[in-house]
């Protein structure tokens, strides 16, 4: 099992700058779970008391507003850590990880990782880096919501779900995740019928292709206008 988890290790990117035998180091701290599809994580409320690395798979990290919406905040995929407040001395959890899919997912208890990084400055500041960066992407998404209009914002999720998870093939931008229109509009902050009624605009258009298993952006560029 170990030796699953060191393999695991090595391929995090974000990861790079730890040698053999500190990955080695840890592996020996973690934990790893085979998630099915639909298996909750961790719930709001839940005490923050691991990091979590999705070595396969998709997890959602969502809420729920006092109406029961649902607001879709990332989709992550393989490579990705969540649960990463928990070391800004967050004590609960305050969203909802859940897989989408099947899942590979290794986890390291909180003060266990905190000692780590004490001693791997350079992992402390790459840590520190990714939770400004989805910091900055939750703004981003306000700034949307306040600024754009609800059709502009179902194109902007998609230029930001090519950044995040597009596949190149040739000028064209393939999205794989097996999302419906209302977990599009979750993401996007609009209604179900508005992802209809634009996404079936952009497919007339030549722009897309889409179905529950995939996005095809054939023009990538004409989004951004």
């Amino acid at each position: 099992m170990q030796e699953n988890i060191l393999w695991y290790f090595e391929n995090f990117n974000f990861l790079d700058s730890l040698s053999m035998k500190e990955k080695m180091e840890l592996s020996n701290r973690a934990k790893m779970i085979e998630a099915k599809k639909n298996q909750t994580i961790y719930l709001p409320s839940d005490i923050s008391n691991s990091i979590y690395f999705l070595k396969k798979g998709k997890v959602k990290i969502s809420s729920f507003s006092d109406t029961g919406k649902e607001m879709i905040y990332a989709i992550l995929g393989p490579g990705e850590i969540f649960g990463e407040l928990a070391i800004t001395g967050q004590e609960n959890r305050e969203q909802i990880a859940a897989t989408t899919e099947d899942a590979v997912i290794c986890y390291v208890n909180v003060l266990e990782f905190e000692n780590f990084l004490a001693s791997h400055p350079r992992l402390s500041l790459q840590i520190t880096k990714l939770i400004g960066f989805r910091l900055k992407k939750v703004r981003s998404r306000l700034e949307r919501m306040w600024f754009k209009s609800a059709s502009e914002r179902v194109k902007s999720l998609l230029l930001d779900l090519i950044e995040e998870h597009g596949i190149k093939i040739g000028d064209e931008r393939e999205i794989r995740l097996n999302l419906t229109h209302q977990d599009i509009a979750n993401l996007a902050a609009t209604t179900r019928q508005t992802v209809t009624t634009t996404l079936n605009e952009l497919e007339r258009c030549n722009i897309i292709t889409y179905d529950r298993r995939r996005i095809l952006v054939r023009n990538p560029m004409a989004l951004e206008s």
